[in-house]
């Protein structure tokens, strides 16, 4: 069981590191990029080429999240100026395009055979009695960070409602915000707990998981100081009206750009993580339903808002294992129809989401840019 919760912690962060990128593209940006896991092939394919090589492993993860950062700076150049939907047609069609690259070209990605056998961070680790506390004193440290970080959430959430409603607050606001503090704090303390035990009875992926699990925190910690600098503050004006955020003397084309790029390198990082966690990766693995995972993640969770990214990395992985696990004693599926009936009702989820709460769970209706 411990091995399955860090699994799904793995897959949680670096979903989380995808999303957050996703979020910095179109939630605070209002960039609708259809092909985001091309970002997430380029920093993969990049980073197990060059380890493969020999090039020590953060030279290559580097390497793959500059490139990926590259590739948005030519994406960018090419269709930023045009129209939305110009954007979402051209990122489509470079995902399919380097997916394909990876199938066709043996020569550059091993083809369809994909690439094996390449270097793993901590992989020959072996931690001594100390080295294992000290890792669980860094986890611990990210524990209080996230316990932080949602007290910060609800506080905010809190001051918010006053403003709005005056000295009084409804009672079930007040409800909702409990609710979400006891799950929120529920869902710190089982990660933290297991992860514990599982960095007590070390094994390459409890490393893989304490290193994703930092990558989440310093990344959503840097995206959160930059959303609340004044950088972060003309996103958001050039997403609400890019008019007026030009008439005031703003570069709109390049704030695009910039955060075009930012979000494909986060996206690259994710890939990283992403081919250390399958420790094989095939063309197969970066099909277009990946896009559409982590669209339905920032969609549930609440565009525009950094916990929203997490929180939907958090609900999508937990409807994973859940279906995954309770669907097949169900008996009515086989496991390909099992697979499809999961996507099926993820689709209808965001349905009823669109229709019921379209800005998300933590996102604000004013926030949400595709119905303009």
């Amino acid at each position: 069981m411990v091995g399955y919760l860090v699994f799904l912690t793995i897959y949680v962060g670096l979903y989380a590191l995808f999303a957050l990128g996703l979020n910095l593209q179109w939630g605070y940006a209002g960039l609708i990029n259809f092909g985001h896991v091309a970002f997430m092939t380029v920093g993969a394919y990049t980073t197990v080429l060059l380890s493969s090589k020999g090039v020590p492993l953060i030279i290559a993860i580097i390497a793959g999240i500059a490139i990926a950062a590259i590739l948005g700076l030519l994406i960018g150049i090419s269709t930023l100026r045009l129209r939305e939907d110009y954007l979402a047609i051209v990122t489509i069609g470079v995902s399919e395009l380097l997916r394909l690259i990876a199938l066709n070209e043996e020569w550059l990605a091993e083809g369809p055979f994909g690439v094996r056998g390449f270097p793993l961070p901590f992989k020959s680790f072996d931690p001594n009695f100390l080295q294992k506390y000290l890792l669980i004193g860094i986890l611990t440290l990210l524990a209080i960070f996230a316990a932080w970080q949602l007290w910060g959430g609800l506080r905010s959430q809190w001051r918010e409602g006053k403003e709005i409603k005056g000295k009084s607050y409804q009672p079930t606001k007040i409800l909702n915000l409990i609710i979400w503090g006891i799950i929120g704090l529920g869902i710190i303390l089982t990660i933290y707990i297991n992860s514990c035990a599982a960095l007590l009875n070390y094994n390459y992926k409890a490393g893989l998981m304490l290193l994703v699990l930092i990558a989440v925190a310093i990344t959503y910690w840097g995206l959160e100081l930059l959303a609340s600098s004044p950088w972060g503050r003309v996103l958001k004006a050039i997403r609400e009206d890019e008019e007026i955020a030009t008439a005031l003397g703003k570069n709109v084309f390049w704030y695009k750009l910039q955060a075009f790029m930012l979000g494909g390198a986060i996206a690259g990082l994710a890939g990283a993580f992403y081919a250390w966690q399958l420790t094989a990766i095939y063309p197969s693995d970066f099909k277009t339903l990946v896009t559409f995972n982590v669209w339905t993640m920032v969609v549930v969770g609440g565009a525009g808002k950094n916990q929203g990214a997490l929180l939907g990395a958090i609900i999508f992985w937990a409807y994973e294992a859940l279906t995954r696990f309770y669907l097949p004693t169900l008996g009515w599926f086989d496991s390909s129809q099992g697979a499809a009936f999961r996507v099926m009702v993820i689709g209808l989820i965001l349905m009823i989401l669109m229709l019921w709460r379209p800005q998300g769970i933590l996102g604000k209706k004013e926030e949400l840019t595709l119905g303009r």
